[in-house]
């Protein structure tokens, strides 16, 4: 959506972690937020001790449905209908906001066409939800004065994950509920400095601060900056990357903290990419299971070891303090990679981070008022364009970046593969409290380890009955690209025909298993949905 593309794409929250407390609704949809994102979740639960009520569009019976005014338990992977089918009702019921929608939007015509017969009873059809769920949905969102939508994974890992993120954003515009406090679209991102990564330029179509390497104004002023010649060419995706590697096309690979040998999907195919390799370099605190797989380990520093600053999810930039020294041999991100830097002919000197930061600020704009003096005592919210500046606790008071922003009509379509009579059930991943993402990190505490310590299959009592699986008891789980072996446990939260599994555990990694058809327009995997066989492992 492109008044919205400097924000949606780099996954950014609109408005602020404190405002959630400020909700009058909350629209949380595909995100576990207690578990994966749990100091908001905390905020959300204040929220809803205020008074605030709370809509969860799930596939799980996640916690935040004890709290919740309606849980929405549409199946995997049929998001676009059952917000086409809200925002259908929305239209109906005239609880939209026309002088919004005239003054700051354009594309409403085509969009509102789009949705005319996406009727709550089609929608049940799709998504399993009650025709009359979907109604009250509609209007505890149409009717709030501050309501909020907060999102993660659920949405976005979908071979239509774009599609997704687009009716979202679809749902905001159309009830005027972005430039406001305490509403917009919320993207919860996953780890401490995602958003300090993709605002730097961590994404192959993109310098930083979100500025396109095909402008050639803008590839000029950082070739000028850099003092060097600078390609046109967009880069590969990390999927993209995989994919050609295992085709040859791709030589050699520098991972820098990441691990997917257990984070992408279909793990045996990422195997047998990264070792077509001529050389692969790893760049981390631990002995991953992709740094054994590397021809050079270099051994970084950890948060706690290092100066500069991260960006949180809510675009705020924090100054990070070097507590103690990285242990052995291992070194500061950022001095590795000027060493290597220099020793390809391209110097990149640095006295210290800050020098860094003011670097960003001359090329972006939007950051341009933050120093390390500002954020001595607090941190400070991007866009902060002045050193007077306060931040944004919130964006797009003032207008969109392009004018006007455009709605983009989304039509369901469905995942890439469903159940079948081979595999009956669908297999959705995710995370859960106690460890976290590959485990490289947590999976080292013993007292994370004593109340998570291994890999499980949640499944429906009566899926479990049918197998004559009792809890606690072996079984194995199978896709079309591999299997493994895992405890089952017996629980109401997934529906029938749904199993979860954590991915968390290298010794039963879900990845295994999962799909990796990717979104055509951002190359996300599609982790949330694929078709598994589930049977008692005999041998016990």
């Amino acid at each position: 959506m492109a008044g919205l593309a400097t924000v949606f794409g780099s996954g950014a929250m609109t408005n602020s972690i404190p405002e959630i407390e400020n909700n009058d609704l909350l629209f949380v949809i595909g995100s576990n937020t207690t578990e994966t994102h749990p100091i908001i979740g905390l905020r959300m639960k204040k929220a809803y001790r205020r008074g605030a009520q709370i809509i969860v569009a799930d596939p799980r019976k996640i916690d935040l449905v004890r709290f919740s005014a309606i849980w929405l338990q549409h199946r995997p992977g049929t998001d676009v209908a059952l917000l086409n089918a809200i925002m259908h009702v929305l239209l109906k019921e005239k609880l939209i906001d026309k002088q919004f929608i005239a003054d700051r939007t354009e594309g409403f015509d085509a969009f509102k066409k789009s949705i005319e017969d996406i009727t709550p009873e089609k929608a049940e059809k799709i998504t399993g939800v009650p025709a009359k769920d979907i109604v009250k949905a509609a209007l505890l969102y149409g009717k709030a004065k501050r309501p909020a939508i907060y999102y993660t994974m659920g949405i976005t890992q979908h071979s239509h994950g774009t599609q997704n993120v687009f009716s979202v954003a679809n749902l905001a515009l159309m009830t005027g509920n972005l430039g406001k406090e305490s509403t917009g679209v919320n993207p919860l991102r996953g780890q401490n400095n995602v958003q300090g990564a993709t605002d730097m330029g961590c994404i192959p179509n993109q310098y930083p601060g979100y500025q396109r390497v095909d402008v050639p104004a803008i590839r000029q002023k950082f070739a000028e900056a850099w003092s060097t010649e600078l390609s046109p060419k967009p880069g590969l995706t990390a999927t993209e990357m995989v994919l050609a590697a295992h085709e040859g096309s791709l030589k050699a690979l520098y991972i820098m903290g990441e691990n997917p040998m257990i984070s992408d999907p279909d793990m045996q195919h990422t195997k047998k990419a990264l070792q077509s390799l001529d050389f692969l370099v790893v760049q981390d605190i631990f002995m991953t299971e992709t740094a054994r797989l590397a021809d050079v380990v270099l051994p970084s520093s950890c948060f706690a070891e290092k100066e500069g600053t991260f960006t949180n999810t809510e675009r705020r930039l924090q100054k990070v303090r070097r507590a103690v020294t990285p242990p052995g041999l291992a070194r500061e991100d950022s001095s590795i990679i000027m060493d290597i830097a220099g020793r390809l002919g391209s110097e990149m000197r640095y006295n210290c981070m800050e020098e860094v930061l003011q670097e960003i600020g001359g090329l972006w704009p939007a950051v341009a008022g933050v120093t390390y003096g500002r954020l001595e005592e607090a941190g400070l919210q991007w866009p902060c364009p002045t050193p007077d500046h306060p931040g944004t606790p919130y964006l797009f008071k003032g207008g969109f970046p392009r004018g006007k922003a455009a709605f983009t009509p989304v039509s369901f379509e469905p995942s890439k593969e469903l159940p079948d009579a081979d595999y009956p059930f669908i297999l959705t991943t995710g995370r859960q409290l106690f460890q976290y993402h590959t485990g490289s990190m947590t999976r080292r505490v013993p007292e994370l380890n004593e109340v998570a310590p291994e890999a499980y299959i949640e499944i429906h009592p009566d899926d479990a009955r049918e197998l004559g699986a009792d809890d606690g008891e072996m079984l194995r789980v199978s896709s079309r690209r591999g299997s493994i072996k895992l405890k089952a446990r017996i629980s109401d939260r997934p529906a029938r025909g749904l199993v979860f599994i954590p991915f968390h555990y290298h010794e039963a990694a879900a990845n295994m298993l999962t799909n990796a058809e990717l979104d055509p327009v951002c190359k996300i995997p599609e982790l949330k949905v694929c078709a598994v066989r589930v049977e008692k492992e005999t041998g016990r």
